[in-house]
């Protein structure tokens, strides 16, 4: 296991942004990464209890391309593929030792570096992309998709989350991430949790922690009000934490979630957003992967539509999650820089 806030995080020297209502350096982030995947692989991914984490195991240079993908799409960084990773899970669905398993996650960073080293040698630049390290909710491992609605908070203790996320994370920093992604964190206990644990343990890493929310457009996932956890969440921690937002839930729900978020404050908080395509996932449970299928995509308005009213808002990091794919990685990063044009010349 790796020591406290080893690796590249513990010694990052990327400026990050702030808001883009000051700053005009606005990240544009990778999309969904299974989705991706899925234009690499035969086998099925959703469904399947380690998603596209197996893939890290079985067929890696879909991994690197699917990052690959993303880059040359236009993104100023990747998100490893980890979302899902988990010692235990591991150990039991690909029957390997610990020590196997822990080293399958930090090989998911090593894929990242080599799509990097990759894109690098193409595209020949002293701007890196950075690489992030995916840092999903303790409901993910449960396989019943309650990091969507945050139900094991009310069953679960603090202690045992917090045992759970410490291998991956230590993996993650220990392989060099740049910064951790906390994300679809779908309640305030394990939110607070995982930015005490970066306090204590990884005093030196940086992170962004992100939302899964409720379709009111006004909660998280597990019904708490969203704009209070996230201004709470943030004022614990503001020296690691480098935004703080949502991920993975409808593009119309966006605004609502941060309209006014920073409203009479001193320092404002930096503001990620990366949705889905606002599809709906529809899960019947079941040994059958086809049960798990994204539908009403026809009724989706694309993500890019709301980028200009985003930035507006503030926002400095987006990008997408599930269901949007490199191209729209592409458009999403057009959108910002007409707004950074038309911004320029009002100012």
């Amino acid at each position: 296991m790796a020591p406290p806030g080893i690796g590249n995080s513990s010694q990052c020297d990327v400026e990050f942004p702030t808001s883009s209502e000051t700053s005009k350096n606005i990240v544009i982030l990778d999309g969904g990464f299974a989705t991706q995947l899925s234009c690499h692989v035969n086998d099925p991914i959703d469904g399947d209890v380690l998603w596209s984490a197996r893939f890290l195991s079985t067929n890696p240079e879909a991994v690197i391309n699917s990052h690959l993908d993303f880059l040359r799409a236009g993104a100023d960084l990747i998100i490893t593929n980890t979302y899902q990773a988990n010692v235990k899970l591991f150990k039991e669905h690909l029957n390997i030792t610990d020590k196997e398993a822990y080293d399958l996650i930090k090989k998911a960073v090593l894929l990242a570096k080599t799509a990097v080293a990759r894109y690098m040698e193409e595209f020949p630049s002293p701007r890196r992309p950075l690489i992030v390290g995916s840092v999903g909710p303790y409901g993910a491992s449960l396989h019943d998709g309650s990091e969507y609605n945050g139900s094991y908070a009310s069953t679960t203790s603090v202690d045992v989350m917090r045992e759970w996320h410490i291998p991956r994370i230590e993996a993650l920093l220990e392989a060099g991430v740049d910064l951790l992604a906390l994300e679809t964190i779908p309640c305030r206990v394990e939110a607070e949790m995982l930015i005490n644990l970066l306090k204590e343990r990884y005093p030196k890493a940086k992170a962004w922690l992100s939302f899964s929310v409720g379709t009111d457009g006004k909660t998280t996932a597990f019904g708490e009000p969203f704009q209070q956890t996230a201004r709470a969440c943030y004022d614990l921690n503001p020296n690691q934490l480098v935004a703080i937002g949502v991920n993975c839930t409808a593009p119309r729900l966006i605004e609502s979630l941060i309209s006014g978020i920073n409203d009479k404050r001193q320092k404002p908080i930096p503001l990620i957003v990366y949705p889905n395509s606002g599809e709906s996932y529809n899960v019947e449970m079941g040994d059958d992967t086809t049960s798990y299928r994204w539908i009403n995509r026809d009724k989706c308005e694309p993500v890019e539509t709301y980028v200009s009213k985003w930035l507006d808002l503030g926002v400095t990091y987006i990008g997408g999650c599930c269901r949007t794919f490199a191209i729209d990685v592409t458009r999403i990063k057009r959108e910002v820089e007409k707004w950074k044009l038309i911004r320029h010349i009002e100012i």
